[in-house]
């Protein structure tokens, strides 16, 4: 499979199957898809086929000028080139990752991250919520030690061989359950050497508790935090309000700002939502850029369709051309010395991560659960309260196989929307808390999401390009 696009004045070409990028020019660019089309007709993979081409240059060279109105020499030279890519293994290679499927659905799996949802309760009122203010479709709660402390064991226990674990303290805003965090993580740090384990915590906070006394123990003990932010003061306050309907931008802008330099502007992300009502989204990135921080996240709303401020298939447009205008800005900030790392432009061109996080995500049902604060299990954070995906709980373990053995074996190759897509290695099929809400099977996907996924994939490698 073979994606091409232009952005920013590169003509820019995809190897899927093999994550080898070509920054070409016109005329190569322009040839490729008759080179790969004669490929096709004539057998593609066999060494014969190469060889009958090539024997033939001259002639689909001559075709070819006649389609594109570069000369017969001119498009002689550049199939050349465009074959040298294929016999280098670089160009129209073979998938080889659909062989890993029965792999996938088989293989042994261990738990390696908990999101714990320490305090089901806020201090906010945030509109686009999917936690409805931390209720969880349920009740307002915070978890006790013992059910942390519960937690904790069950992730050891259900983590095999695996030294590394992560922690994220969640809500709900958790830091409204402030003690029972350092008392969590002071039994995590307890249970490490005697079980060989090595625990990963981290937390994400709307920041309105935010004091000294917790950035020193933050900075200690936490490995990332999340601050949650959506950008300018107007956007922000009006998302992001107190439950009186006051906005919340000014008491956090300077406690996020001492906090990101006191962890030297690294280990942290400053978090947004844009919705319908921002969708110059790329203005609040800088917005936030200029406010200090270095560390940046702004993604795009995903809420029910009759939300005013959800995003509609007639935004995409606009908000396609957006990301276009944040990529263009943030290489020039590169240039003038300003770099900042915008979240979802990061890429990896060269290693990535392995064939399984390729091929399935971030392993939410399997890998990665999340914990109520009385100790039930779920897939994910957004599938709490949600009865159907109840798993288990953490004295009694995972109850329903049923549920981690679905979710174990979605892939890319699973879903129908994804297999032809040339973005399915970067997003490894998306979101399946998305897709169940959206379409009542964690097979599908969300549409808009997948749209605004394959954009931000071709910024985020047209900025590799540019940056060479």
């Amino acid at each position: 499979m073979v994606h091409r696009y232009k952005n920013n004045g590169f003509c820019i070409v995809l190897d899927v199957n093999s994550g080898c990028v070509h920054v070409v020019d016109e005329i190569v660019y322009d040839l490729i898809p008759l080179v790969q089309a004669e490929l096709e007709a004539q057998g593609t993979g066999s060494d014969g086929t190469e060889d009958k081409i090539r024997a033939d240059v001259c002639g689909l060279a001559a075709r070819a000028g006649a389609q594109t109105g570069y000369t017969p020499e001119m498009c002689k030279e550049a199939i050349e080139e465009i074959l040298e890519l294929k016999k280098s293994g670089m160009l129209f290679t073979e998938d080889v990752y659909r062989d890993y499927i029965s792999a996938m659905k088989n293989r042994q799996t261990v738990v390696k991250a908990l999101c714990l949802h320490i305090a089901h309760d806020c201090n906010l009122a945030c509109r686009y919520c999917f936690a409805e203010e931390g209720e969880y479709h349920g009740r307002r709660a915070l978890m006790s030690f013992e059910t942390g402390k519960a937690a904790l064991d069950f992730l050891v226990k259900q983590s095999g061989s695996r030294v590394n674990l992560e922690v994220d303290f969640f809500g709900g805003e958790p830091l409204m359950n402030w003690q029972v965090v350092k008392e969590l993580v002071a039994y995590g740090r307890s249970l490490e050497e005697l079980y060989h384990k090595k625990f990963r915590f981290t937390l994400t906070t709307n920041g309105i508790l935010l004091d000294d006394e917790i950035e020193e123990f933050v900075n200690r003990e936490m490995s990332n935090v999340v601050l949650s932010i959506d950008g300018r003061r107007e956007v922000h306050d009006r998302m992001r309000p107190f439950r009186g309907g006051q906005g919340s931008y000014d008491r956090v802008v300077p406690k996020y700002q001492k906090l990101a330099e006191s962890r030297g502007q690294q280990d942290y992300y400053v978090r947004g939502t844009f919705t319908r009502y921002n969708m110059d989204f790329s203005q609040d990135v800088l917005h936030l850029a200029d406010l200090g921080f270095t560390q940046i996240s702004v993604e795009p709303v995903v809420a029910p369709a009759e939300a005013d401020y959800a995003i509609r298939p007639s935004d995409v447009p606009r908000i396609l051309e957006e990301y276009d205008r944040l990529a263009a800005a943030l290489l020039q900030r590169e240039k003038e010395g300003k770099g900042v790392t915008f979240f979802h432009f990061m890429i990896d061109l060269e290693g990535g991560p392995c064939v399984a996080k390729r091929l399935s995500g971030c392993g939410s049902g399997c890998e990665y659960l999340a914990v109520t604060p009385w100790g039930d299990l779920y897939p994910c954070h957004q599938f709490v309260g949600q009865e159907q995906f109840l798993m288990g709980n953490v004295r009694e373990g995972i109850l329903r196989t049923d549920i981690r053995d679905t979710f174990k074996a979605s892939n890319v190759y699973t879903k129908d929307k994804c297999r032809d897509c040339f973005a399915k290695f970067y997003c490894s099929g998306g979101c399946a808390a998305n897709a169940w809400n959206f379409h009542k099977d964690i097979n599908d996907a969300y549409d808009i999401g997948c749209e605004l996924q394959r954009k931000r994939v071709e910024c985020a490698i047209m900025m590799k390009a540019a940056q060479k």
